[in-house]
């Protein structure tokens, strides 16, 4: 990103998503006699933690307010608790020691200095972007000798470089980089000299690398020279090095409704990233955060729907475990003017007016704020350092739901109307929490409004959403808890088999009684099923489906029946059997960014003959598609694919294999299926 919203490369994508459908085709207003929209909320399927830096926001040197006194206020009023500088592709142009960007331009008032001084009045970490496109890694290290030693500001973040698959080497060229050779590998091995250099100073910094994040170009590609994607190189060698990755994300869309349905593959997004950290990271993957330093709805960005695009996205990546999330940007320039659902909307990604004009039109007054300030204000409200987000989920697409529990007890709904036209009335279910019966404190951000509203309405089951609204609930329980155990510590998974594996944990702390037992509970979207029980902290879970991505959180109840808080989430995703009677091992052999071709290989791993043979297998998610296949009859409904073999390959011998192919489509994360069967039998995957 520099100064204004930098184009990337026009890939086609797919409208894969059953919910996009229903935005796309209309739905209709609802009405008094509408049934209300069924809400659940789950704090027995306990998520991640909000992190002290979720929140966040880009700070840019041509921005001349940077360092003002009123726009640090703002963001501190805003809960803004992470702040990311000089401001994206500048990032890899800028040279700190002279305070100068050669090719773009710099407005007073902006060196870092000045940037530290506003972080620091605004109450936010800051994270700082290391010059890797025109700068060395000497001059990263003189940086932090700098910012650390010298002046003792403790910069503890640190990316290497900004969007540098933008360098040209897949096509399209918006970052600066001149290294001669512009691979994912020359990126990797650079990024540990910085790394070594930087903490050679000071060793408490955290250092990032910058990845692709799926299904958003150029994740998945390999490039001519290449042997494997960017995220396979960067990882395969400088795992060892950092100790966070970089993600940007501008959702493609078709409107503005499209949009706000991009939502739904942030669990699948970071689910690959870290599947893919943990192929090269080992041991310590678990210690390699994730950030998401840009973030845009890319439409109505003044507007309702860059506010609603922005809460749905903070809550769903704090709810994953990202550790920030940073708007693009605080200020950046008007574009566009188009008026949406009836507002202006300046086509502006700052989240505060510039007070600039294009023709005749003019923005309102400079740092007057736009509609995702106040979505962010109210995530910060909502989720504060230290709660832990839990399961909630809704039966309406066009209303989503978020919650997060609070130490002293207290519960947080967040809900979203993303119906332009129509309100819709909610009921709201509690699975273990029971709200007290006196009005809830309730935050409403309006389509329109120029602030949050606070007041006390509705029942804590029971709330009217206007269109193109968010709600916040903040509830209180009915009974305080006292005595109650502490949550188990973090479960790990081991012996992960086809169909068991065994979950391990930290033993709780005691409340008022002992611990009697502990329960392991599945996650089923907002619904939990008991796996099973034991006294120990250890249980060897049976029955399990193959293929399957399982997430489990462990609960502890003492003698006296109290219950504990859930534990921090386990996901695992069972394997296949060892031994069967037939293999298959599917390969991605050439991706674009959203869509693939696959090879299919099938063995008869048998004793006996195979005479014609059906293949299936299931999408794991609902924008995955087989566009056309060869050497077999490839059909699809719904999310199931099924195959069957053709006079030519029907015929397999014990031992013999065959070999057939499809070109896939994906509008969201591709994540691969890992089961098959052959003729009903579960093969062995590969």
């Amino acid at each position: 990103m520099s100064t204004l919203r930098i184009a990337r490369p026009a890939i086609a994508l797919l409208m894969g998503a059953a919910v996009a459908a229903q935005f796309l085709t209309g739905v209709p207003a609802a009405t008094a006699d509408t049934a209300p929209v069924n809400v659940t909320v789950n704090t027995r399927a306990g998520l991640a933690v909000a992190s002290d830096t979720a929140v966040g926001t880009n700070h840019a040197i041509w921005d001349s307010n940077l360092g003002t006194n009123e726009t640090a206020d703002l963001l501190k009023a805003a809960g803004v608790k992470m702040l990311r500088y000089p401001g994206g592709s500048y990032g890899d142009i800028y040279h700190w020691k002279t305070h100068t960007a050669p090719g773009g331009y710099v407005a007073p008032g902006t060196d870092f200095d000045t940037f530290i001084s506003g972080a620091k009045r605004t109450g936010a970490q800051p994270i700082i972007i290391a010059n890797y496109g025109t700068g060395t890694a000497q001059e990263a290290a003189d940086w932090v000798e700098y910012a650390n030693v010298t002046k003792k500001y403790g910069v503890k973040y640190w990316e290497i470089g900004n969007e540098n698959y933008g360098n040209g080497h897949y096509g399209a060229d918006w970052e600066a980089d001149d290294h001669a050779d512009k691979s994912p590998a020359e990126y990797a091995r650079n990024l540990v000299q910085y790394a070594d250099a930087m903490k050679a100073v000071d060793p408490t910094i955290k250092i990032g690398a910058v990845l692709t994040t799926p299904a958003n170009w150029p994740d998945g590609i390999v490039a001519s020279g290449d042997q494997a994607t960017w995220n396979d190189t960067v990882l395969s060698i400088a795992a060892s090095k950092i100790d966070f990755v970089i993600l940007h994300w501008y959702p493609p869309y078709n409107n503005a409704a499209d949009v706000l349905t991009k939502t739904a593959h942030i669990p699948d997004m970071i689910y690959l990233v870290r599947k893919q950290i943990a192929k090269h990271a080992g041991a310590r993957a678990g210690d390699i955060g994730i950030a998401v330093t840009e973030i845009n709805s890319g439409i109505a960005p003044n507007t309702q729907p860059g506010a609603l695009f922005a809460a749905d996205a903070y809550a769903g990546l704090m709810e994953q475990g990202v550790f920030t999330v940073d708007w693009w940007n605080v200020h950046n320039g008007i574009g566009t003017v188009s008026t949406v659902a009836g507002q202006t909307d300046y086509g502006d990604f700052g989240m505060l007016s510039s007070g600039a004009c294009s023709g005749d039109t003019c923005e309102p007054p400079l740092n007057t704020p736009f509609a995702p300030y106040h979505a962010l204000s109210m995530i910060s409200s909502f989720a504060r350092p230290g709660d832990r987000f839990v399961r909630a989920a809704t039966d309406e697409p066009l209303v989503a739901a978020h919650a997060a529990r609070r130490p002293n007890g207290d519960l947080a709904v967040l809900l979203i109307n993303r119906d332009p036209d129509g309100e819709h009335q909610v009921k709201i279910d509690y699975e273990g929490f029971s709200p007290a019966g006196e009005a809830p404190t309730v935050q409403t951000l309006t389509n329109g409004a120029t602030s949050v509203s606070t007041g006390h309405s509705g029942t804590a089951t029971t709330q009217t959403l206007p269109p193109y609204s968010l709600t916040t609930l903040v509830l209180h329980p009915a009974t305080a808890t006292t005595g109650a155990p502490a949550a188990p510590g973090q479960p790990t998974a081991s012996g992960v088999t086809d169909k068991t594996a065994t979950i391990s944990w930290p033993a709780a702390a005691p409340g008022a009684s002992p611990v009697a037992k502990y329960e392991i509970h599945r996650q089923n979207g907002a619904i939990t099923e008991q796996l099973g029980e034991t006294s120990g902290t250890s249980f060897t879970v049976r029955n399990l489906v193959p293929g399957t991505r399982y997430t489990v959180n462990v609960l502890a109840r003492d003698t006296a029946g109290r219950v504990s808080w859930a534990s921090a989430p386990l996901t695992f995703t069972t394997g296949t059997p060892d031994k069967s009677s037939c293999s298959v091992r599917l390969r991605d052999t050439n991706d674009w960014g959203n869509g693939f071709v696959a090879t299919v290989d099938i063995t008869n791993t048998g004793t006996a003959a195979v005479d014609g043979w059906t293949l299936h297998y299931t999408w794991p998610t609902g924008w995955q598609t087989v566009s056309s296949g060869w050497s077999a009859n490839w059909t699809q409904n719904g999310t199931s694919v099924t195959v069957t073999s053709t006079p030519d390959n029907g015929k397999l011998a014990p031992g013999a294999s065959t070999s057939i192919g499809f070109v896939g489509a994906y509008s969201g994360p591709n994540v691969l299926p890992t089961a098959f069967t052959l003729n009903g039998a579960l093969c062995t995957a590969q």
